[in-house]
């Protein structure tokens, strides 16, 4: 199945949770960016374990690179420091490249990542997650067209995610408001200053719905303003 940069993003901005955001990504991931191994890692909320979602690699790879590889690869040091993709030419020559520790040491080598490139997921101004892939012998390098549309994801990941975790959290801190989990990403959404507008075009619905779940949210708040039901909810 042959996948398109919108419609992953569409799917991204209506995942109903962070399970199905990641299936999404990974299903159509590999075809988008024409990988072989791609992944996705997640760090897990205060006290949750994290959850790393892998494909065309073995379980073998996650022991190698929690020992070795992620305390060699510089590309993964780039995007922790930016905050932005990046692939293996970013840093090195092609030459230097298949030279690097981290090369030698069994991402080309055993692994066959001739070529590789990492996204980040950020949430509250940190890194709290990345996106993988890598293209094995054979194939061409990642180029600028592919960091274009890599950044594009990442920043709908961060996004969604947050919504869907602030979700999470408001549903606990306020059960008793009886919000659905849209209204609760819809009230998320109004924290950040979004308009009506915004909030249609990210989460790709029509800004009449937007406007009428609204009114629906105040009945149920017994509010009249969007900034009261903000403070209602304590989002801040």
């Amino acid at each position: 199945m042959s996948y398109s940069l919108q419609a992953l993003i569409e799917q991204i901005a209506n995942a109903p949770s962070q399970r199905k955001l990641c299936s999404y990504y990974m299903d159509a991931a590999g075809d988008l960016f024409a990988s072989q191994h791609w992944s996705i890692y997640l760090q897990g909320q205060p006290g949750q374990s994290g959850n790393i979602e892998m494909k065309g690699l073995p379980d073998s790879f996650i022991d190698y690179y929690s020992t070795f590889g992620k305390n060699l690869d510089q590309v993964m040091q780039y995007v922790i420091s930016h905050h932005a993709p990046a692939h293996e030419q970013i840093i090195f020559t092609e030459a230097a490249w298949k030279q690097s520790d981290l090369y030698q040491s069994g991402c080309g080598r055993i692994y066959d990542h001739e070529h590789i490139m990492t996204g980040p997921i950020v949430g509250d101004g940190k890194l709290i997650g990345t996106v993988n892939f890598a293209r094995t012998s054979g194939t061409p390098a990642f180029n600028t067209q592919d960091l274009l549309q890599l950044s594009a994801i990442c920043a709908h990941i961060s996004a969604k995610l947050a919504n869907l975790r602030f979700s999470e959290q408001l549903s606990l801190l306020n059960p008793e408001m009886g919000l659905t989990p849209r209204e609760a990403q819809i009230a998320g959404l109004v924290a950040q200053g979004l308009t009506n507008a915004e909030i249609a075009a990210q989460l790709w619905i029509s800004q009449n719905t937007v406007k009428q779940t609204l009114k629906r949210m105040f009945r149920k708040l017994g509010v009249s303003a969007r900034a009261e039901m903000v403070a209602k909810l304590r989002i801040f």
